[in-house]
């Protein structure tokens, strides 16, 4: 793994457009080069995760979204949903782009949130069934653990996909949650 240079900067307001397309881009380059085109968690604009979902997620008064730069340059995103209160904080969405890919830049963000948030009891994220590269990111280098599978015989009972944050057909379909105890 290339060491770089990794910084998480708060968004900036003229850089929100980008940053959405950015992360639709990094999320179906995965599924794309999982499944081909034939992929039907692909929606109706051709995206794997919506531009509500996003603009959700960074609207929510409850999250903070970091532009992830390495060596100057905006290579990725993520969003954090920090629970001052109980200290159990959630990573909505982390993406890198796909042509930074393989340089140590998602672990440094990742070490980078957490130092920002040492208070933090447990993290909890999660990520598709397919996405092996996103499993292995979060188990064998950040130090996740598998929580939960959901599926056709497991559904969270989580507020987030029933109050409208997620398109209805995004959400725990055939997701793995994470979570990492500090």
């Amino acid at each position: 793994m290339k060491l770089t240079n990794v910084k998480l900067e708060k968004l900036k307001a003229n850089d929100r457009e980008q940053f959405i397309l950015d992360n639709q881009w990094a999320f179906k380059y995965g599924a794309l080069a999982e499944f081909g085109v034939r992929d039907n968690h692909i929606d109706n604009d051709g995206e794997i995760i919506s531009r509500t979902t996003i603009e959700h997620s960074i609207d929510c008064p409850d999250n903070v979204t970091y532009r992830i730069v390495a060596d100057g340059k905006k290579v990725g995103g993520m969003i954090l949903k920090i629970d001052k209160e109980t200290n159990h904080n959630y990573l909505e969405i982390l993406f890198v782009l796909p042509d930074e890919h393989s340089k140590g830049i998602g672990y440094g963000a990742w070490k980078a949130a957490e130092a920002l948030y040492p208070e933090t009891i447990i993290w909890e994220t999660c990520t598709p069934y397919f996405d092996k590269r996103n499993i292995h990111f979060y188990v064998n280098k950040c130090g996740f653990q598998i929580d939960q599978f959901w599926c056709e015989y497991f559904q969270p009972d989580n507020e987030k996909f029933d109050n409208g944050e997620m398109e209805p057909d995004e959400g725990p379909d055939e997701m793995f949650r994470f979570i990492k105890i500090m």
